[in-house]
């Protein structure tokens, strides 16, 4: 039995410095933003902005420097440069609903943090925040971070087929590499073959590399954790139990750090829940964004 065929990839347009892929205008009132993890980009999203277009008008953006996003003129990648454009965005979208996976996870947690007043709700999938036992992927990107090292060993994956490497890729963050629809990995594969044109490429993956192992790093009032604990906003945290990137185990000490947090452990999903269990994320999220048109009234438990 052949599987749906799932939706195209929402059409996009400039916003600003970014580039965002929308759901139709004219939909419900409640905005929602998404921001991608390292090495991924809007599509990222596209089969939960379509679970949740009922119910919020979507936006996904396209990172500084990833998808169709030009390069920033300032060349930040940091962490609080990629804020920084998310809450762009927001200033033009308004409050929304900001959801957020792995290293924009870690972006999203920043601009709750910082513009309370522009975040309804906070939704986070497998976020990478620092975890002192990171686990073989981390350490990869560490690695890539390193200077030179990181330059080189773009320069080595270029000469690999795009579909060799987008089949690694999918292999580590999704549980099960056999799930993911053959139109999904054909988008995929395409979508790279156009980024290895794409000049500033491999100095917007890296340099978003070390941004976020930079975060691992920090300490004082500025680390992430310290940030996390300023959110005031309802939070729903996601977790695939085969998660090969982030440990799950890292749910317990969100639950001690943010104000208002639900966990939710998905035990057959892997680093990309939204991709692999759209409609069960989705449930999620909509009940959190229920909850917070009751007034941000505290989760229920």
């Amino acid at each position: 039995m052949t599987a749906v065929e799932p939706v195209p990839h929402w059409p996009g347009r400039m916003i600003g410095p970014v580039h965002v892929r929308s759901t139709p205008d004219g939909g419900p009132a409640e905005q929602a933003v998404f921001v991608h993890g390292l090495a991924g980009s809007a599509t990222n999203w596209t089969d939960l902005m379509d679970e949740l277009k009922d119910t919020v008008t979507g936006h996904a953006l396209d990172l500084p420097g990833a998808g169709f996003s030009p390069a920033p003129r300032d060349g930040d990648y940091t962490v609080a440069g990629h804020a920084a454009a998310v809450i762009g965005l927001m200033e033009h979208t308004g409050p929304a609903h900001l959801f957020g996976n792995s290293l924009g996870g870690a972006v999203a947690v920043r601009v709750a943090a910082a513009r309370p007043d522009l975040v309804r709700s906070l939704t986070l999938v497998s976020p990478a925040l620092p975890d002192l036992l990171p686990r073989y992927g981390p350490v990869r990107v560490a690695a890539a971070a390193v200077p030179r090292v990181g330059e080189w060993f773009a320069d080595k994956l270029r000469l690999l087929p795009a579909e060799q490497r987008i089949n690694a890729s999918f292999a580590m963050v999704w549980a099960n590499m056999n799930a993911v629809h053959p139109v999904r990995l054909a988008d995929a594969v395409e979508e790279l073959r156009r980024r290895d044109d794409v000049p500033y490429a491999g100095e917007a993956m890296i340099g978003s590399a070390r941004g976020i192992v930079a975060e691992y790093f920090r300490r004082g009032e500025d680390s992430l954790w310290r940030q996390a604990a300023k959110v005031a906003v309802p939070t729903l945290i996601v977790h695939g139990r085969h998660d090969r990137l982030v440990r799950p185990a890292m749910a317990a000490k969100a639950a001690r750090t943010f104000r208002q947090v639900r966990l939710v452990l998905l035990p057959t999903a892997g680093h990309v829940a939204m991709m692999e269990m759209p409609r069960v994320v989705a449930a999620e999220a909509r009940r959190l964004i229920g909850e917070t048109r009751l007034g941000n009234a505290p989760l229920a438990e």
